[in-house]
């Protein structure tokens, strides 16, 4: 046994072996090491092997998908050696082979895959010279069999690893790990290395050609993709292996280009909160507001329209389209309700592709496809959208007749449980079931004939695993037990008997039992068999239900939320009226926070950028985030909260949003600041929407706001971008004297004296002031903080106002004008002092130590006389005042 486990580990290196013993699958050696360490499980040993004791640990085989579990999440990759011999067959052990590798791009098994997200497996070919390479990617959903092919640059690698989050990532074996791109290191996937040969253009377009059963890739427009088609080589090399056969449900190709996107970087799709929030949580997220499908399929749809939205317009308006009609006709509601009793259709799909599907997962498709006809009835006319879903919505009825015949009512969950096929479906099946349905009858005859025969009343005939069929006497009457009995095991208080009649019944019950359990097996292996000529009808099925679902999600949000259609025009425009960020607004229901304060967007080509100043929690970063969100909803076929939304084209969304640092990378907070413009200025355009939260305030004030002034023209007059720009350095108020297509507007306030409301309304001009101070009152600052805080403050403004020559930040790179001398401004943490400001600060910090609660009245009026004596005496020792009598 231990040379057959040898052999199979030898194919296996580098993959944890289960093999199959009994009710146990076992690892040894260093993987039952490696296994102890995993999943805390305990380590035995067994014999020896080369004069060592043979290591040894071991999972149930029905807890197996716990315990894989456990094995995925850390990213390790599991073969499953099961018994495929017969027991008895021949000498030796029992023949074993891996059926399956278990890896944390592959996984199939319902248990542990996530409902409502795709795992995706990625491979990533890297050719042309390394000064400028070229990156072919090929993904595979293997749970659904959906399959894309793109191709980019350097550059562009992290926003395709932020959009596609793969579970797993194929690279060449021949490339070093110092020689894969930054975004690939700092992946948090797991990285599996395949050997180079994998990697091959010719071999991948064969294998893509064989996969889709065509003659050329033109019809997928994916012929001239050579880099892509070599990751698609090794991509679907691995998926064969790994599931050990064809990869038969995958059937369709989706060729994905960078031009055709809308340009979502990593650091837009972390500012905006699409998938994630910013602490890492599932939710508040603009996913889980938009996610209320009914399916699993429509979830993962969903998902991938918001992470990979297009600039192409025409998808869009027929989504548009789409959630009009549903409004219009009230059907969204009862589309949903009927989606309640559809069945993951995608994953039962590929699962029965891959033989792995589940007695019960076959016996949702047969509902789903029951329900076929009452879903079909909800979907209204009035889009072309919906009219090619209700069309698909039509599959071969053969399928569900076969399903209806085969699969029984309430199948058992695994088949070697047996009850799994319908009865009536074969006759051989049900003759062995009705030996099996008659034995309690027989036993029950049989235990009454020999309570007659012996005289023995307590007398009993049953049945366990172990010992099969006895006879039971307690040891007080085994005096009376006839010749004929034979003992078959004693007990402390009974003897168990057998007789010829009951052995002969035994074996042909037993036996019935097991040709009944293999008639069943292989009876579902031909169930298998004829519903794979259906495969790609079910799929086309599965996609229709998941966009029925997608759709029906986006008329509800549309109708509960009260959003607006977007219109698309063909010129320069942003034009939103009486804009929401969505996931705010609900949140402010949700905990009873007040009404969201809804603001207008106007940019055009006259108007491209907003200078926005006003106060720290004043509402510029949801702002400036909801216009971003209202432009992406737009683009994926979405309604909008808004009053009216006019967008025209748009290429891309960037954001530079939040103070944070990568620290494992050796980025400082201002690095990554500064990385992040960097990479917008390189890659905005005209067509972009950018985002720049307080840009340089990582910095000592003077670079910051140099770098802010550069940054904002370089955007205003080189990029031409969409821009909104937030900033707390009041001298970018000064930026659209000097720049035609800029602005300055603000966020309101309301101060009364000491305290601060945020009105939360956009309106034109600059801001007055920062309200910082006030901000940190709110925050809880020590009061004596406050003050020296405000005494600063008031110095600093005095010397502004005396009147100083400024820098001129707006002047061009190449333009060097003579600057007047100019004192320079004091910042100085303590003010002058004066005997009033003394005076007046002893009085307040004594105040500000009086607790009036715990006062008792004599202690309140000494109290009372030591700050009038601070107040006229402010040089005199408060703690030697001793207040006279009047």
């Amino acid at each position: 046994m231990m040379a057959q486990y040898l052999r199979i580990k030898r194919e296996f290196p580098d993959t944890l072996v289960f093999y199959r013993m009994g009710d146990f699958y076992e690892v040894f050696f260093d993987d039952a090491r490696l296994a102890h360490r995993l999943l805390d499980i305990t380590l035995t040993t067994r014999g020896q092997s080369n004069g060592e004791p043979v290591v040894m640990a071991g999972v149930p085989v029905q807890a197996l998908e716990s315990y894989l579990a456990k094995l995925i999440k850390r990213g390790q990759a599991v073969a499953i050696a099961e018994q495929v011999g017969e027991v008895g067959a021949g000498k030796g052990p029992v023949e074993r082979k891996v059926v399956r590798v278990v890896t944390p791009g592959t996984i199939t098994d319902t248990e542990l895959l996530a409902e409502r997200e795709d795992t995706r497996l990625l491979a990533i070919a890297q050719t042309g010279p390394a000064s400028a390479p070229l990156y072919g990617l090929a993904w595979l959903a293997l749970a659904s069999g959906q399959l894309g092919l793109s191709e980019c640059s350097e550059r562009e690698l992290d926003a395709w690893l932020a959009r596609l989050a793969p579970a797993e990532v194929l690279v060449s074996a021949e490339i070093d790990s110092q020689r894969r791109p930054a975004a690939l290191r700092a992946l948090a996937a797991p990285l599996t290395a395949r050997p180079g040969w994998q990697f091959d253009s010719a071999l991948g377009e064969r294998k893509l050609r064989e996969q889709l059963r065509v003659a050329h890739l033109s019809g997928f427009n994916a012929q001239d993709l050579s880099a892509a088609h070599a990751a698609a080589a090794a991509l679907l090399s691995f998926a064969e292996h790994t599931q050990g056969r064809a990869l038969s449900h995958v059937n369709s190709l989706t060729v994905e280009r960078a031009t055709d996107l809308l340009e979502l970087p990593p650091a837009t799709h972390r500012n905006l909160e699409l998938i994630e929030t910013l602490r890492g949580e599932t939710a508040p997220t603009l996913l889980s507001l938009l996610d209320t499908c009914r399916t699993g399929m429509g979830s993962r749809l969903l998902r991938h329209w918001l992470t990979h939205p297009l600039r192409e317009r025409t998808v869009a308006r027929e989504r548009h389209a789409a959630i009009a009609a549903l409004l219009d006709a009230r059907a969204a509601e009862p589309l949903r309700e009927a989606l309640r009793h559809v069945s993951d259709v995608q994953r039962i799909t590929a699962r029965t592709a891959l033989r792995q599907v589940r007695p019960r997962e076959l016996a949702g498709l047969r509902e789903t496809l029951a329900h076929l006809p009452t879903l079909r009835g909800q979907v209204p006319n009035g889009a072309p959208l919906l009219a090619d879903l209700h069309a698909a919505l039509t599959p071969d009825a053969s399928i569900a007749e076969l399903l209806q015949r085969a699969v029984a009512e309430e199948p058992a969950v695994l088949l070697r449980d047996g009850g799994v096929i319908a009865a009536g479906f074969d006759a051989d099946l049900d003759e062995l079931r009705a030996i099996a349905t008659n034995c309690d009858a027989f036993l029950l005859d049989l235990e009454a004939r020999e309570r007659e025969r012996t005289g023995i009343a307590n007398l009993r005939v049953q049945y366990n695993k172990v010992h099969g069929f006895y006879i039971e006497v307690t040891q007080g009457q085994v005096d009376k037990v006839p010749l004929d009995y034979r003992r078959r095991q004693t007990l402390k208080n009974a003897e168990r008997y057998i007789t010829p009649e009951l052995k002969a019944f035994e074996d042909k019950a037993l036996s019935a039992q097991e040709r009944s359990l293999a008639r069943e097996k292989w009876l579902y292996e031909q169930l298998l068999d004829a519903l794979q000529p259906h495969l790609n009808a079910l799929s086309e099925l599965g996609r229709a239900l998941a966009s029925l679902d997608a759709l029906a999600a986006f008329a509800e949000r549309a109708a509960t939320l009260d959003w607006c259609a977007p219109e698309f025009v063909n010129h320069p425009c942003l034009d939103i009226e009486q804009g929401r960020h969505p996931v705010v607004e609900a949140r402010l229901a949700e905990t009873g926070g007040g009404n969201f304060i809804a603001n207008d967007c106007r940019l055009d080509s006259a108007r491209r950028m907003v200078i926005l100043t006003g106060p720290n929690m004043g509402g510029k970063s949801t702002f400036m985030r909801q216009v971003a969100v209202i432009a992406l909803l737009a683009a994926i076929g979405s309604y909008v909260p808004a009053a009216r939304a006019r967008l025209g084209p748009l290429d891309a969304i960037h954001t530079r949003i939040g103070a944070a640092d990568d620290l494992a990378n050796a980025q400082s907070t201002f690095m990554l600041e500064m990385t992040e413009a960097s990479a917008i200025l390189h890659s905005a355009s005209e067509h972009s929407l950018v985002l720049m939260d307080e840009i340089g305030r990582g910095t000592s004030t003077f670079d910051g706001l140099a770098l802010a002034g550069a940054i904002g023209s370089h955007l205003h007059d080189r990029n031409k971008s969409f821009t909104l720009f937030a900033t707390h350095y009041f001298e970018l108020t000064e930026f659209p004297a000097r720049h035609r297509h800029a602005v300055n507007m603000h966020v309101s306030a309301a101060e009364s004296g000491d305290d601060i409301v945020f009105l939360h309304a956009i309106e034109a001009g600059p801001a007055s002031r920062s309200y910082g101070v006030q901000v940190a009152r709110l925050a809880g600052m020590p009061g004596s903080v406050l003050r020296q805080a405000r005494n600063a403050l008031d110095s600093l403004e005095a010397q502004q106002r005396a009147g100083q020559a400024q820098i001129d930040l707006f002047a061009g790179p190449d333009v060097s004008p003579e600057v007047e001398a100019a004192a320079p401004i004091s910042i100085a943490l303590t003010p002058v002092s004066t005997p009033q400001a003394t005076a007046h600060a002893a009085v307040l910090d004594a105040l500000a130590d009086v607790e009036p609660d715990n006062l008792s009245p004599r202690e309140a009026l000494a109290a009372l006389y030591r700050l009038k004596a601070l107040a006229i005496a402010p040089a005199a020792d408060p703690s030697t005042f001793t207040p006279s009598r009047p």
